[in-house]
């Protein structure tokens, strides 16, 4: 899945590693529990549950960030859906930006 800097001006940096992950999903809905889950996926298929295993199918195929720490694994919810990977990287990258008080 691709890798990109929160902070753009980081590419320049020998040492710098991606912070934020983007990636194409889709939502499974599933009937039977209720649960919404986040499936890694680039087009409508079915797949199952992770809460109870029943199948269903996933729609609305969709772009989705999320932050990680430098060079590690993603951390954290997906954050979208977005309509395109520039979406979805421009709200990662805007979110970055936002002061923490």
């Amino acid at each position: 899945m691709p890798m990109h800097y929160s902070d753009p001006t980081r590419t320049e940096q020998a040492h710098a590693l991606p912070d934020v992950e983007t990636f194409r999903a889709a939502l499974l809905a599933c009937d039977e529990c209720g649960t919404d889950t986040i499936i890694p996926t680039d087009r409508s298929t079915y797949a199952d549950c992770p809460t109870c295993g029943e199948t269903g199918v996933t729609n609305n195929v969709a772009w989705y960030w999320r932050p990680c720490f430098p060079g590690c694994l993603p951390d954290g919810d997906p954050v979208g859906p977005f309509d395109s990977e520039a979406d979805a990287l421009a709200d990662a990258r805007e979110r970055a930006l936002l002061p923490t008080t």
